[in-house]
């Protein structure tokens, strides 16, 4: 569990918080470099710092394992961020949101539908809670949850038996984020709809449909939703 979630901070929150923490220290440690670098720095430190805290524990325990490899890591994402970052410029695309295409090179497939059942959740699907996490932490009260599940407007996954978490990601001031209710009724499964979500999308031009939805561009997500399951 993370600081910032304990706290009901939320992920762009934090987020943007280390951004200014890495400024200042940045800042600090550098009074002549060019202030738009600067910010550049605390962004990529911020959205890293927010994505790190999202991962499933096992992930977050894989990280920990190779703290010596991190620096040589963080200059190939650089360079690769760098590399993306002039390529936009000299095509006149910077202002672009397509993921940097050097890094996805180096991404894994995604897993299959078919396949999830036989993984665990967090491996996946990133940090899910159930309904004593989402009411203690978030306010969320079980009827509401329950009505939401019923109703379709928030994904549930099942784990175990009869027992269903919430992925955390698709919340958002204590409820589903705008275009999950859409999402799920296209997809239908809600597994299946929450790996679409949570992947670079082909529909999108490799960009994230749960990170579109928290940036309230619903209708593109939604289109892109019924693209990726046609008819």
């Amino acid at each position: 569990m993370s600081r910032f979630q304990t706290n009901g901070l939320g992920q762009d929150d934090f987020a943007e918080m280390v951004a200014e923490d890495v400024e200042r220290a940045l800042a600090h440690y550098d009074e002549a470099i060019n202030r738009s670098t600067v910010v550049s720095v605390g962004k990529i430190a911020g959205s890293i710092a927010s994505a790190v805290t999202l991962l499933s524990p096992k992930l977050q325990r894989a990280i920990d394992t190779i703290h010596a490899d991190l620096p040589g890591l963080a200059q190939k994402f650089v360079r690769a961020l760098a590399a993306e970052a002039a390529r936009r410029s000299e095509a006149g695309t910077a202002g672009t949101t397509n993921p940097p295409t050097a890094l996805l090179a180096d991404e894994a497939p995604p897993p299959q539908s078919d396949d999830l059942e036989s993984m665990l959740i967090e491996d996946w699907a990133g940090r899910v809670a159930g309904s004593t996490y989402l009411e203690e932490n978030l306010r969320i009260a079980r009827s509401t949850l329950h009505r939401w599940q019923r109703r379709g407007d928030v994904i549930a996954l099942r784990k175990g038996g009869r027992k269903h978490v919430f992925p955390l990601a698709q919340f958002v001031d204590g409820r589903p984020v705008a275009g999950i209710s859409d999402v799920l009724s296209l997809i239908g499964n809600p597994r299946l709809a929450w790996l679409w979500l949570t992947r670079p999308a082909a529909q999108l031009d490799g960009r994230i449909p749960i990170d579109l939805l928290r940036q309230d561009q619903v209708e593109e997500v939604v289109e892109a939703a019924r693209v990726f399951m046609p008819g």
